[in-house]
């Protein structure tokens, strides 16, 4: 049951599955690989919740149980997709070729992390074969996110928009809210490559709106850079730096190094190089707050709303950890900032 759930990311019922497995097996002391496999579920299910180190810590819990058995392939296989998210790439290869010794296909996470290192063709030619023997649509849905990235990487536009449309309609079958946001966030980046920001605008916004609700941490930054470069594309490029700051902020929260990478080549600069990861736009809200500015003077100073002035200072606040102007000018003169 938790693995159908899984494999379309039910993650509603998983969780409670997982949960009624685990007060089972407390009550199993002898159950090893049953326990083992709990905690796999339970690692699956912290790192799509933003609990990466918590994940790990799990997964490597779960090798502990399930020594020897081939059921340690699925536990091999979540600490290769951390090691990988985490930028840490010759251990994720090693890892899933674990995972492959123990006789489980070590894919998509493979492929992508042949993405990441900056072998596409590689990446798609893996992708593409794992997607035609793919059995059913339970297993195709777990393909085809990766499958359309790639395909995107690889500027193979009509081939991404085919696989798009397959996952939608899947996600309509099974009608699991990540399964239906994770086509939605396909949907919007197919939409962006095709030139047609307005429609992936809207359709990304969807995306976001049940993965924010769901904490999906990792998930809701990516829809957010994807939203700032539809905003950009618009010409609304102070929605634009807002949505990238605060899919940088994630990032850099996560450890997604990586993704932090990428979104400095987007962005064009090295804004999240700054103390604490401030933007170069918060850097200049923090100087003029430090400086004794009001947000009226500081909206007419950099030429922005005040509603924007409040939203920087929230995330300039939360980057920082205080909570007054006063502690922020404390920062910044400790850390001569101005």
């Amino acid at each position: 049951m938790i693995e159908s759930c899984q494999e379309v990311y039910d993650l509603r019922r998983s969780q409670q599955w997982t949960a009624a497995l685990a007060r089972w097996c407390e009550g199993q002391p002898d159950l090893v690989p049953y326990a083992g496999q709990c905690l796999v579920h339970r690692s699956e299910l912290l790192r799509l919740r933003g609990d990466w180190p918590g994940a790990l810590d799990e997964a490597n819990r779960a090798c502990v149980r399930l020594e020897g058995r081939p059921a340690i392939a699925t536990a091999y296989y979540q600490i290769a997709e951390m090691y990988r998210l985490q930028g840490e790439f010759a251990e994720a290869d090693k890892t899933y070729r674990r995972v492959a010794e123990f006789g489980l296909e070590p894919q998509p996470g493979l492929a992508l992390l042949r993405l990441a290192e900056g072998r596409p063709n590689v990446a798609a030619a893996a992708i593409a074969r794992v997607l035609d023997e793919a059995p059913d649509r339970s297993r195709q849905c777990r393909v085809l996110p990766a499958y359309v990235e790639i395909m995107l990487a690889t500027h193979e536009v009509g081939a991404a928009r085919k696989a798009a449309d397959q996952l939608s309609k899947i996600a309509e079958e099974f009608d699991a809210p990540f399964l239906r946001a994770s086509a939605a966030f396909c949907q919007g980046a197919v939409s962006l490559a095709e030139d047609d920001p307005a429609r992936a605008l809207a359709e990304l916004r969807h995306a976001l709106s049940i993965f924010g609700p769901m904490d999906a941490a990792y998930e809701s930054a990516r829809v957010r850079v994807l939203i700032g470069q539809a905003c950009r594309a618009l010409g609304d490029a102070d929605s634009a730096e807002i949505e990238f700051d605060a899919a940088g902020h994630a990032f850099l929260k996560l450890g997604a190094k990586p993704d932090v990478d990428r979104l400095q080549t987007i962005i064009g600069s090295a804004e999240l190089s700054h103390p604490k990861g401030l933007t170069t736009r918060e850097l200049e809200v923090l100087q003029l707050v430090a400086m004794g500015r009001t947000n009226r003077e500081i909206s007419s100073t950099l030429v922005i709303s005040e509603h924007t002035v409040a939203r920087h200072l929230q995330n300039i606040f939360s980057k920082l950890g205080v909570s007054s102007r006063t502690a922020a000018t404390a920062f910044a003169l400790k850390h001569s900032l101005i």
